[in-house]
């Protein structure tokens, strides 16, 4: 499960929604115009450099929206002249027609958290001289030198997931569940290499907990030498069906979905090499039994065909070298841990170019380490201590045989670090703040995306040598004003606990405010971040009369192993508490803080979190607002529930006890529940599911249903979302 944004598409309809009363005459009238801005530019993202990619002379290519536009184009800054271009322009490629998108496309941009359409997801060939560029249903080849643009012949269908060859003469995609292959030239007839044996079966294409969960949404890869592709098959015959009804078109089917509820069986999923030439396909061969999710798959130009691979329960990993040609596989190195292991970042294990090892991370050491491995697997070196803080793998720059990596000791930072095989790690970015990069696969030079704590933003073109080269240019709009946020650190049950505070930027001494806890406290995200840029909104509400604050309890990432394992087995207990001793703590250093109204608001997780605060702890917490959340573990997909509650059959009171259905009869607080009907993440069921226990228990509760999946960017439902958050806050907390 990952953190979404809390926009929304259009309102469909209510149920026991009430008029909220005028506002306390001391609440302050909240500001229209900031919301609209925030609304119209997708939180000031929109106009900013995304998808960047660096050729190996330095040039790089981006996508960019105008500054209240969700339409990308793709943009060039040179690197000898540091001048910024337009290559391509989507309306223009369409030739003003209208942009069409495939079922497969959606959800692969669902699952990416993509909300701009037009030109994006385009590749760029390892010698940096030609570009593959899909968009709607046609697919474009690029020629960098001229500029020449050529349309590919894909067939009848909606070609997906495309990429070239190393050598980028032919391209790969996929229609319909099977694969194809076409010359990447323009007249040439593509080729067939897969035919589905029926319905349930499907080649080259990631799996839904592979592309949700496993941050791996390819489901095929290219030998080195262009001859030969793996791709994986998938059999989701045992899946179950689950039925996606748009009750805003009634007119419309229901949308027949595969998803792995916890405890029920996943997809199937073999991994199989099929000469591009055609052919039969030789099978890898592993202990599926032991070992059933295929997590990774590299091929590099030296060293194996690489399969990470993972048993059930999540509890072992294994790194296997293949045989491609009598489908044989070896383990170069397994891991295992009692209560559940983490993937590393997507591109790990890394080859290094003569094939000599492959570069690994791990928190055998409590603590994320990047390590040097010998092709035989064994431990050549670690490369990152384990007070290092490293947080991400972000590259390699094989020429300086160095690595990028994220890290820094402070969690609510992150700083970008070059780490060599051999010799002093160096420090790229000092500024407070979060930094992060981008790292050509050839060539040596990067792009770091800064937010310090000023709230600036920059991307940076660096040389290989890690000097500014340049910047990118960005059309966002900028806020009108920064939030006033105080970063601290707060000392519950003996633990330092990270929280921020944002209070009203018209602060009275000696007044008290009711408060609103913002809150995910879920496992993979952080709400305490030193980047004024992530509490505009946060802002806005505070200055509507509360203060806000936002608490990184116990399972939260970059605290170490054991911070993170102890939610094992019961996703509430101790992220509650946890929010609860820190809040009490922070009201016992700050009297403004009115600890008698206090509510709590999130989405997804901590949409989950803010209806189990109100179930379980409503002499803390006095109203909430629960936008998308789980309110049965069994809901929710294999993959990320089983990694930390194991399976319903093997942990029934973990689930019983972390249900906020089953709590539902607790319920005395105001709680306004907030849910797309077309979510095909979080399933609308969890949202009925708990309303129907709430009606049959006799409690009050306002249910909104919008059409809407889980993550949508409408910029007026967005406006509508956030004034209606606020009213029902002013009404149960004045």
């Amino acid at each position: 499960m990952r953190r979404t944004s809390a926009t929304l598409l259009a309102l469909l309809f209510a149920v026991s929604v009430r008029a909220a009363d005028p506002p306390a005459a001391a609440s302050p009238p909240f500001d229209e115009a900031f919301i609209r801005q925030f609304a119209a530019t997708y939180g000031f993202r929109l106009g900013t450099p995304q998808e960047i990619t660096i050729a190996p002379d330095g040039d790089v290519l981006f996508t960019r929206t105008g500054p209240r536009s969700f339409v990308g184009d793709l943009y060039e800054r040179d690197a000898q002249r540091g001048e910024v271009r337009r290559v391509l322009d989507a309306e223009a490629l369409l030739g003003g027609g209208e942009e069409q998108l495939s079922a497969e496309e959606k959800a692969r941009r669902e699952r990416m958290r993509k909300a701009t359409r037009g030109i994006g997801g385009f590749e760029l060939s390892e010698d940096g001289g030609r570009l593959l560029v899909p968009l709607s249903d046609r697919l474009f080849l690029v020629e960098r030198g001229s500029g020449k643009v050529a349309t590919l012949d894909t067939g009848a269908g909606f070609p997906f997931d495309p990429h070239f060859s190393p050598a980028a003469d032919r391209v790969a995609f996929v229609v319909d569940g099977d694969l194809w292959v076409v010359e990447a030239q323009a007249g040439t007839q593509p080729r067939r290499l897969t035919t589905r044996p029926s319905p349930t079966v499907e080649h080259a294409v990631a799996e839904f907990v592979a592309q949700e969960e496993m941050d791996r949404t390819r489901g095929y890869w290219w030998s080195p030498d262009g001859t030969r592709i793996a791709y994986q098959r998938n059999d989701v015959s045992k899946v179950d069906t689950l039925y996606v009804a748009d009750p805003a078109h009634p007119d419309r089917a229901p949308t027949p979905f595969r998803y792995p509820r916890a405890g029920t069986a996943n997809a199937e999923v073999t991994l199989g090499v099929i000469p591009v030439a055609g052919g039969e396909t030789t099978w890898i061969e592993w202990d599926h039994a032991r070992w059933p999710y295929l997590t990774r798959v590299h091929w590099p130009e030296r060293g194996p065909l690489t399969l990470v691979v993972m048993n059930r329960a999540q509890t072992e990993l294994a790194i296997l070298a293949a045989d491609e040609a009598t489908g044989k596989t070896r383990p170069l190195l397994t891991e295992s841990d009692p209560a559940w292991l983490d993937l590393p970042d997507s591109e790990l294990p890394r080859w290094l170019a003569d094939g000599s090892g492959f570069l690994w991370a791990s928190e055998r050491h409590d603590h994320w380490q990047l390590e040097l491995r010998k092709a035989d697997g064994s431990l050549d070196r670690e490369l990152t201590p384990p007070g290092f803080g490293c947080q991400r793998y972000a590259g390699f720059d094989d020429a300086a045989r160095a690595a990028w990596v994220v890290a820094s000791v402070d969690p609510t930072q992150s700083q970008v670090w070059r780490v060599p095989l051999r010799g002093e790690r160096r420090q790229v970015t000092r500024e407070e703040g979060l930094h992060s990069v981008e790292v050509a696969h050839r060539g040596g030079w990067a792009v770091t995306t800064s937010t310090p704590s000023d709230g600036s933003r920059r991307d940076e073109v660096r040389r290989p040598d890690g000097t500014v080269a340049g910047a990118l240019p960005a059309v966002a709009e900028q806020p009108p004003w920064m939030p006033a946020v105080e970063w601290t650190v707060a000392k519950a049950d003996g633990r330092d606990f990270h929280a921020a505070i944002v209070r009203p930027r018209a602060f009275e001494r000696g007044r008290r405010y009711p408060v609103l806890v913002h809150v995910y406290a879920g496992p993979t995200s952080q709400m305490v971040r030193r980047s004024p840029r992530s509490y505009l909104l946060d802002q806005w509400y505070a200055d509507a009369g509360f203060i806000v604050v936002a608490i990184d309890g116990r399972g939260t990432p970059n605290r170490g192993r054991d911070w993170e394992r102890v939610v094992h087995k019961d996703l509430i207990s101790v992220a509650l508490r946890d929010q609860v001793d820190v809040l009490r703590a922070l009201g016992a250093r700050y009297p403004e803080l009115d600890l008698d109204r206090v509510g709590i608001y999130g989405w997804s997780f901590g949409g989950y979190a803010s209806a189990m605060a109100v179930l379980l702890r409503p002499d803390v917490f006095h109203a909430a607002v629960a936008g998308a959340p789980v309110t049965d573990w069994a809901l929710y997909d294999t993959f990320y529930t089983e990694r930390y509650m194991q399976t319903p059959q093997e942990n029934p009171e973990g689930y019983k006890n972390s249900s906020a259905i089953v709590h539902a009869a607790e319920l005395t607080r105001p709680l306004l529940v907030i849910h797309g009907t077309t979510d095909d993440n979080v399933h609308f069921a969890n949202s009925l599911g708990l309303v129907q226990a709430l009606f049959r228990a006799g409690k009050d509760v306002e249910l909104l249903p919008v059409s809407a999946t889980h993550m949508t960017p409408d910029p007026e439902v967005a406006l509508a979302l956030h004034r209606k958050q606020l009213a029902f806050f002013r009404e149960h907390l004045r």
